[in-house]
């Protein structure tokens, strides 16, 4: 039986990905220790979702190992060896917040984990397609160097602007700020490339937006949607921090982000990146989520207006998917960021 070795298969796009493969009918082996809990505390623990995974996927079998740990990792790889038909790298230390306070384990994680992978897909499995979650950090905070538009609910681009329909892939990375995270998550980005590139795997970097569907654990440093709908169903209250709540993402669901892994798997290359997200098709700004939950809900949300954004936010981030949906067409996504939230809601 073909397996795919998924890390991360507790979270959002790793759960998803357990999911969608083991339908598929392969066997699915998944590397999770629940390192946001430890990260964020107990409140973002993904415990929950593994124990579904296990329940409902008899082809799903995870293992509480911890991708820093080369040596663990190795008996998995030792073990299945070219039988791993597929790796999709999903683990990482996603905080911005979180890097500025431990930059250690945040580059620990999110390179040097990454660095173990490729290294052991090499060695055991170098037919195997290896697929990493990456970051649209990677581009620091230089989008914010663009001619931005305030207006009354979001900034915005001028229609006439080359980066209107989103970020390209080619936008420059250099000469910014990127936050602890975003240069790890760099580092590691550059390497898959290189592994591509230099050694010959077939390796892709998906450069993402904001990713979300109900499965996420969010949390006030990590999973902006997620979090929001959570606190505004609970308590209904929110921490608007900076740019007051006129920051715009894009959003797109994790299933619409996994049927990608899927294309990319059936027609793969080497050392290959796109920009993907929820792009023109699904985005909002803070304030605009806000109001539609508002609208839907019938509450008032008490805000709170934090004057200072975070290092390397970004004001306007939507990502350009032209690029994947021109090598890979038969890709299109499902899920617009209002559906999304609907989905939020009624899953709380």
């Amino acid at each position: 039986m073909s397996i795919v070795l998924i890390t991360g298969s507790s979270g959002l796009v790793g759960s998803e990905s357990v999911n969608f493969f083991c339908d598929k009918g392969f066997k699915v082996i998944g590397i999770d220790n629940d390192l946001r809990k430890f990260f964020f505390g107990k409140s973002a623990s993904t415990k929950w979702l593994n124990n579904i995974l296990v329940k409902r996927n008899k082809n799903f079998k995870n293992f509480k190992i911890d991708i820093r740990n080369i040596s663990n990792l190795e008996k998995i790889f030792k073990h299945y060896k070219k039988n791993i038909s597929l790796i999709i790298h999903c683990a990482a230390q996603p905080s911005h917040d979180y890097g500025k306070d431990h930059p250690k384990i945040d580059f620990d994680v999110n390179a040097s984990g990454t660095l173990n992978l490729l290294e052991l897909t090499k060695k055991y499995c170098s037919n195997a397609p290896f697929i990493f979650m990456s970051t649209n950090k990677v581009y620091g905070d230089n989008p914010n160097q663009l001619p931005l538009v305030k207006k009354k609910t979001r900034f915005e681009l001028r229609k006439k602007s080359q980066y209107f329909r989103g970020i390209k892939e080619n936008f420059p990375i250099d000469n910014c700020t990127h936050s602890f995270f975003g240069v790890s998550k760099t580092y590691a980005d550059l390497i898959v490339q290189e592994y591509g590139k230099n050694v010959g795997l077939k390796t892709v970097c998906f450069r993402a937006g904001c990713i979300t569907g109900p499965k996420h654990s969010g949390a006030e440093l990590h999973g902006f949607l997620s979090y929001l709908v959570k606190k505004s169903l609970k308590d209904k209250s929110y921490n608007i921090i900076g740019y007051q709540g006129k920051q715009v993402r894009d959003n797109i669901h994790s299933f619409d982000l996994v049927n990608c892994f899927w294309e990319f798997f059936k027609k793969p290359k080497n050392g290959e990146i796109y920009n993907i997200g929820g792009g023109r098709y699904s985005n909002c700004s803070v304030i605009e989520a806000i109001n539609y939950i508002e609208n839907k809900t019938g509450d008032k949300i008490k805000k709170k207006y934090i004057d200072k954004n975070r290092v390397g936010d970004h004001i306007w981030y939507i990502s350009d998917n032209s690029k994947f949906k021109r090598d890979y067409p038969k890709w299109s996504q499902k899920y617009n960021v209002y559906r999304i939230i609907d989905e939020l809601i009624d899953n709380y």
